[in-house]
């Protein structure tokens, strides 16, 4: 059964580049805009409140934040501080919440704690969720630092992370190193564990650093022998968690055709070990281009987005296919996030297994939910393996008389 259209979270005045969800608070940061130039369109940071109202996952625009002529187009999220990739630029900016929203973090549809009047945008067309309202409430936000990442003509920083203790680019935003990592444009960074950086650049390469000493290229298709090296490029790479697993770690990694043909060739997903960087599985992952990469905290689901405006979920452990919906946007995907499994996060899942928030320059945030995939209780397969046992010893006593 093919899944459901996803609804449609919010919509913006402008075009949306990436989307952030809080780890400890029911809270998606979405940013975006039309950069300098003068077409009326304006650029921001918006902060949605996320809450189930009804056994639907809904969103309230919190505040707007604007960013002048600077589209945000690039964004991580460490507690409360963001670092926005603006033009040439990494803007770091802290918020705070105030009201009842901070306290809380959802006060239902009687208003009760609510400050101000409660407007209604607009609900799902999917009716599963996905219900747009605007609220008023006290956000803050403060600029703490600005400092130009790009120095090229066509200056433009396309990606931004935070270690894991948050203690590189805040607070000092002072330049702890400086290397030539890639010829050309970076596609994408992943900082893992002992200082360890994944660099992602469209020169075919995807490299693992220590500081600025590299340690290893990576080869997705060294036991590909048909796939020429310079056929595919790299895209995304992230670390993830394993599940059930404490303390492992896997890389994953998207590689696309190089060149657009008219029979397209499939793109692929690799599943890499996180300390010996060795490669564990390949998959193709379909012909539509891939556009972005996301996992969940646990490290159960990848999340897919295309140029097609396309968005599939697969498993990480097969890298198999669990989701898709076909053009779920108008047109390329810009950014994903899925829910956080913290208890928070639990709480705005419901009876899903999973959730994924999706971008896309056309304007739109979408929800995609992924229901709890069912299994059999251990007495129904017990019955069922003595019954095949049984099945067994009968055919066999029938093959061979005096069997038993």
């Amino acid at each position: 059964m093919a899944p459901r259209r996803p609804a449609e979270l919010y919509r913006a005045p402008f075009p949306l580049y990436t989307v952030r969800l809080h780890p400890q608070r029911p809270l998606a940061i979405t940013a975006g805009g039309g950069g300098a130039a003068k077409t009326g369109i304006r650029n921001g940071v918006h902060f949605l409140q996320l809450e189930q109202i009804g056994g639907q996952l809904s969103a309230s625009l919190l505040h707007s934040h604007d960013t002048e002529t600077r589209a945000t187009m690039t964004m991580a999220l460490a507690d409360d501080i963001i670092a926005a990739g603006q033009d040439a630029s990494c803007h770091i900016l802290r918020f705070s919440l105030q009201g009842p929203e901070a306290k809380s973090g959802s006060s239902g549809r009687d208003g009760s704690g609510e400050k101000g009047p409660r407007k209604r945008k607009g609900a799902s067309p999917a009716g599963q969720g996905g219900e747009t309202q605007s609220r008023s409430s006290e956000v803050t936000v403060e600029s703490l630092h600005s400092v130009r990442t790009d120095f090229s003509a066509d200056a433009l920083q396309k990606a931004v992370r935070f270690n894991a203790d948050a203690s590189l680019l805040f607070p000092s935003m002072k330049k702890t190193l400086e290397f030539k990592a890639h010829d050309g444009e970076i596609e994408d960074i992943a900082l893992g564990p002992d200082n360890k950086v994944v660099t992602a650049g469209r020169d075919f390469q995807c490299c693992v650093w220590q500081r600025d000493q590299l340690v290893t290229g990576l080869r997705w298709n060294e036991n590909l022998p048909g796939i020429p090296d310079k056929a595919y490029r790299y895209q995304a790479c992230r670390f993830g968690a394993v599940a059930d697993m404490a303390g492992a770690l896997r890389l994953y990694t998207v590689q696309v055709p190089h060149k657009r043909e008219r029979r397209p060739p499939p793109c692929y997903l690799t599943k890499w070990d996180g300390k010996s960087f060795l490669p564990l599985l390949t998959r193709p992952c379909g012909a539509e281009v891939i556009s972005c990469l996301s996992l969940s905290d646990s490290g159960t689901f990848l999340g897919l987005g295309t140029v097609t405006g396309s968005v599939a979920i697969h498993i990480a452990f097969s890298l198999q296919r669990l989701y898709y919906v076909r053009e779920a946007h108008g047109i390329v995907v810009t950014d994903m996030a899925f829910i956080p499994e913290s208890r928070r996060g639990r709480e705005l899942l419901g009876e899903h297994e999973a959730a994924l928030l999706s971008v896309a320059v056309d304007s739109r945030c979408k929800l995609h939910l992924l229901p709890r995939r069912r299994s059999l209780p251990v007495w129904l397969l017990l019955l069922l393996s003595a019954g095949l046992i049984m099945a067994t010893i009968l055919l066999l006593q029938l093959a061979f008389p005096g069997f038993l």
